[in-house]
C-alpha cells in the first residue's frame, strides 16, 4: 500500500498549481491525471487585470496579478523554463465613445495602474480608432505548461495516467485502491457534476471555442484585443478565441460558434488566413464568479479546488497557494471563497 498526504483529482490549472504548491511544502501526493480535455488546455491562458467590456476591474486583481511573477519563477527552478510571456493586451476601440469611457476610468484608483492613456494605432490589424494598453496584463505558453508539468511531476512519480474511480473511495479507512491518503482535492472542473460527493455545487460548464490559425504576415507583438483574443504561438501560427457558450452541453464543436471567431477575426483582420484546428471544451464557472474551496460538509478528508472560470490562471495560480495553506496549516478560508457557502 502507498502512502501519500494528498490525492489530486485533475489535470488542469488547479491541479497542476496546487501540486506546485504541495511540493513547494514537501508533501506527499500523487495526480490522477485523466484522458479528459478541460477548459485550462485549449485556453488563452491570458492574464488581464481589467475586464474589457466596460474597462473595470475585479475582485483581488492586483494582488492575483502580482503574484504571477512569484509562482513561475518558483516553477521555473524545476522546469528550467518561464512560461510567462510580458506581451501586453492591445484592446481595439469599437467607437469614440469607448476612447473616452477607458481615459474617464484610468484616473480611478484600482485602474490608474493598468489603463495606460498613451493610444497605439497597430500596422497589422484595422484600429481607425487607436487601441488601449492594459498595463501589466500578459499571458502564459499554456501548452508548453501542461506539457512540462505533466513530464516533470511524471518523472518525479507523482502522476497517475488513470481516470478516478469515485466507488473505490473507501472513506472510513482513508484508501484508495492501493493508496491510503489523508486528503483527496478534487480539481476537476466541470467532471465535478458527476462527482457524488460535490455534485450539487453550482458550477456551471461554460463551453468555448478557440481557433488556431495561420497567417503569413508579422502582426503586431500583442495581445490584439476586439471581441476575441489574437496573438501569436509560432512562426505564422496564431491563437484566435475563444468563445462563451452555457447552452451546448455537447462536446462537438459547434459551426455557430466557429462562424462567430471568422467573424470577429474579419472584422478587424482583412487579409487571408487558413483556420489549421478548432478546438473546444468546457469552462468551469460559478455564477458569484468566486472560485469554490474547502471541505465537504460531512466527510473531513474530501476537499475541492474548482470555478476558475474564465481566469484560470490567475485564479489557479493565486488560490493555489491559500489552498495549500488551508490543507497545510489549517487557515481559515475566506468565506467568498469557501464551500460552505452552498451548504
Amino acid at each position: 500500500m502507498n502512502q501519500v498526504d494528498y490525492i489530486i483529482v485533475g489535470g488542469g490549472f488547479a491541479g497542476f498549481f496546487l501540486a506546485h504548491q504541495l511540493k513547494k511544502s514537501n508533501a506527499s501526493f500523487v495526480i490522477f491525471n485523466g484522458s479528459q480535455i478541460s477548459g485550462s488546455h485549449i485556453s488563452a491562458g491570458v492574464c488581464n487585470p481589467v475586464i474589457l467590456k466596460r474597462f473595470s476591474t475585479f475582485w483581488k486583481s492586483k494582488v492575483q496579478m502580482d503574484y504571477l511573477d512569484t509562482i513561475f519563477s518558483e516553477i521555473e527552478t524545476y522546469t528550467r523554463k518561464n512560461y510567462l510571456i510580458k506581451e501586453p493586451v492591445a484592446r481595439i476601440f469599437h467607437d469614440q465613445a469607448e476612447k473616452v469611457q477607458w481615459l474617464r476610468n484610468s484616473d480611478k484608483d484600482d485602474l490608474k495602474p493598468f489603463l495606460s492613456q498613451d493610444f497605439v494605432t497597430l500596422e497589422s490589424v484595422e484600429n481607425p480608432l487607436e487601441s488601449g494598453i492594459v498595463s501589466g496584463s500578459c499571458r502564459i505558453d499554456v501548452e508548453g505548461f501542461f506539457n512540462d508539468m505533466r513530464t516533470y511531476f511524471e518523472s518525479q512519480g507523482h502522476i497517475i495516467n488513470d481516470n478516478f474511480d469515485y466507488d473505490s473511495i473507501d472513506l472510513s479507512n482513508s484508501v484508495y485502491k492501493n493508496f491510503t491518503f489523508k486528503n483527496i482535492i478534487f480539481c476537476e472542473g466541470i467532471h465535478v457534476n458527476q462527482n457524488p460527493f460535490f455534485s450539487t455545487l453550482p458550477v456551471v460548464p461554460n463551453k468555448g471555442h478557440c481557433l488556431e490559425v495561420e497567417i503569413n504576415q508579422e502582426i503586431d507583438p500583442f495581445i490584439i484585443k476586439k471581441k476575441h483574443f489574437l496573438f501569436s504561438l509560432s512562426k505564422n501560427r496564431f491563437y484566435y478565441g475563444g468563445t462563451y457558450g452555457r447552452l451546448d452541453n455537447s462536446e462537438e464543436i459547434d459551426p455557430e460558434f466557429v462562424e462567430e471567431l471568422e467573424n470577429g477575426l474579419k472584422a478587424f483582420y482583412k487579409n487571408q488566413y487558413e483556420i489549421v484546428k478548432v478546438k473546444t471544451a468546457f469552462r468551469a464557472t460559478v455564477d458569484d464568479r468566486r472560485p469554490i474551496l474547502g471541505t465537504h460538509p460531512e466527510y473531513d478528508n474530501l476537499k475541492i479546488f474548482n470555478g476558475l472560470g474564465a481566469r484560470g490562471v490567475l485564479n489557479g495560480s493565486y488560490f493555489s497557494n491559500v489552498m495549500c495553506d488551508y490543507l497545510q496549516h489549517k487557515t481559515e478560508l475566506d468565506p467568498e471563497i469557501d464551500v460552505k457557502r452552498f451548504y
